[in-house]
């Protein structure tokens, strides 16, 4: 097994540093208007006060990394991007994703971005591989990778390294090192695949195991048309984190995705006399208080 390496994201002068020697590191999800309608309605108007508020309730909430989608239909994506990454720098000041397929949106993002970003994301596609990874080099960004390729999403975990090595090694001719590609070994349905929770975290044992790379995933996506959703998150969050999810891309401001963070944290010792779960108890059992009053 090789060492786990390091990911560091900047944003002016703050630095957050991705580790599975360190607590997870969570990105938050939340602007986004896919799956959003108040989001979307928003940003169709060109409003922003629903992205202050998301990009302020989810570092409150504890989120380290906000993920900043403005991928509306009709749109112009790059100026809109800029509009929403700009209105998320004038609140806080964690470092940012971004989060487009769109080239001209991605350059115009990292033109003013103070700092190292992380982008999400490229893939195995040819088209992929030759547009984002020159961007994340003339921009020295982070990259997440996902799992997939010309031929779609593989249905082993053995062939989805297969494609993280292709990232990693596409990735190192432009000089861009491992411990700067994240791998998201993609999460999808169990509802329409029982088996596709354990190909991801299979696919999460073997990138770690052979590279030591980061490891994000958008794992709401495991339960998507199931009941009672974020109780299949929270387990799958804890089992990724434990097979080697260091930076989810979650929305904190569920309570039990956030508590199976922390959980999973503390059980693998990354929580000295369990500080970070008692403060957090404590803020919920004050929060509850709160509202029953």
């Amino acid at each position: 097994m090789v060492a786990d390496l390091t990911t560091s994201l900047t944003y002016k002068d703050k630095t957050v540093e991705i580790s599975r020697s360190r607590p997870t590191t969570i990105i938050g999800e939340r602007i986004n208007p896919t799956g959003r309608k108040k989001v979307l309605e928003a940003l169709q108007k060109g409003e922003f006060d629903i992205v202050r508020k998301d990009a302020l309730d989810q570092v409150a909430a504890g989120a380290h990394v906000l993920d900043v989608n403005a991928g509306v239909p009709g749109a112009d994506e790059p100026e809109l991007l800029e509009k929403v990454m700009r209105t998320v720098m004038d609140v806080v000041d964690v470092p940012l994703s971004i989060d487009t397929a769109n080239p001209e949106a991605l350059r115009r993002a990292l033109e003013i971005y103070p700092g190292k970003a992380l982008i999400n994301s490229v893939n195995g596609e040819e088209r992929s591989l030759n547009t984002v990874l020159p961007l994340a080099k003339e921009f020295g960004a982070a990259v997440i990778g996902l799992c997939m390729d010309d031929q779609g999403i593989p249905d082993t975990a053995e062939k989805r390294l297969a494609v993280a090595a292709r990232i990693i090694e596409r990735a190192g001719r432009y000089d861009i090192g491992p411990e700067d590609i994240i791998i998201d070994p993609l999460a999808l349905a169990l509802g329409a695949d029982s088996n596709a929770g354990i190909i991801a975290l299979r696919t999460i044992e073997l990138v770690v195991q052979q590279f030591g790379c980061n490891i994000s995933m958008g794992a709401s996506n495991i339960s998507y048309g199931l009941p009672d959703r974020k109780y299949v998150n929270s387990a799958f969050m804890a089992m990724a984190i434990y097979a080697g999810l260091s930076c989810p891309i979650t929305n904190p401001l569920v309570t039990e995705i956030q508590t199976a963070i922390l959980a999973a944290d503390l059980a693998l010792g990354r929580d000295d006399y369990a500080m970070r779960w008692i403060k957090a108890y404590r803020k919920r059992q004050k929060d509850a208080e709160a509202n029953q009053g």
